[in-house]
């Protein structure tokens, strides 16, 4: 973790919906508190167990949210991308982290306390809101994967991680190409299967005709077929 020194007004623009319920001297109030760390690739965010004391904001880059598993196995819970917010669940609930994160790739990212937060949500009954729809949407997510991937056998999970990598990232100019580069150990962890399931999954489909792969790098084919397989699980 490195600081990284940018201009107010270019981390203002980028968190934009955050500050918008906020006053102009809340603002000031923000950004006098507010600092922005860069992360290698790979590199760790926070860890589980942590206690929570920042609001995250990713600027640029991708992050995975995850959770320890048993005999050493990650569960990857959520993939943050530009311009999310994170981290901060834990601190409103009064626990300790209940995953880790860590940067997919070289990632960018504004950190403000969360007693800062906390100091303007009492006094800003707006951003107040806006943290409720943050949390509101990330539950809904949460409760839509967690029935994805323990009701769905291994193709309609790994279809539909495909779809949610796609979703989440979008693709490549080429308008085929996921724009994230997983190993084969992540996309088994994001699908809540093993890794040779995984990789004996991802052969199929490109036999299939389903995706092409080259390296760690998927191009959806028809995703009309990986919709399908999702959907019927």
């Amino acid at each position: 973790m490195v600081k990284k020194d940018m201009d107010n007004k270019e981390i203002l623009e980028k968190i934009s919906d955050l500050c918008k319920p906020l006053t102009p001297e809340q603002r000031e109030y923000l950004t006098e508190n507010l600092t922005v760390y860069t992360f290698r690739k790979n590199e760790a965010i926070y860890s589980e167990g942590e206690f929570p004391t920042q609001l995250m904001c990713l600027l640029s880059g991708k992050v995975k949210i995850f959770k320890n598993g048993v005999s050493g196995r990650n569960q990857i819970i959520r993939v943050i991308k530009p311009v999310e917010y994170f981290a901060y669940r834990a601190y409103f609930a009064h626990q300790e982290f209940l995953t880790a994160a860590a940067a997919f790739e070289a990632s960018t990212i504004a950190m403000i306390p969360m007693t800062t937060i906390t100091k303007l949500v009492s006094s800003n009954n707006d951003l107040a809101w806006f943290f409720i729809k943050q949390l509101s949407v990330d539950l809904g997510i949460a409760d839509e994967r967690t029935v994805n991937l323990t009701q769905k056998h291994i193709r309609g999970r790994l279809a539909e991680s495909i779809l949610f990598l796609k979703e989440s990232y979008g693709l490549e100019e080429d308008g085929c190409t996921l724009s994230i580069y997983l190993s084969r150990e992540d996309l088994a962890s994001l699908s809540n299967m093993t890794t040779s399931n995984a990789i004996r999954t991802l052969t199929n489909f490109a036999s299939e005709k389903i995706i092409a792969i080259d390296g760690r790098k998927i191009k959806i084919i028809s995703e009309d077929r990986l919709e399908k397989i999702s959907k019927i699980g």
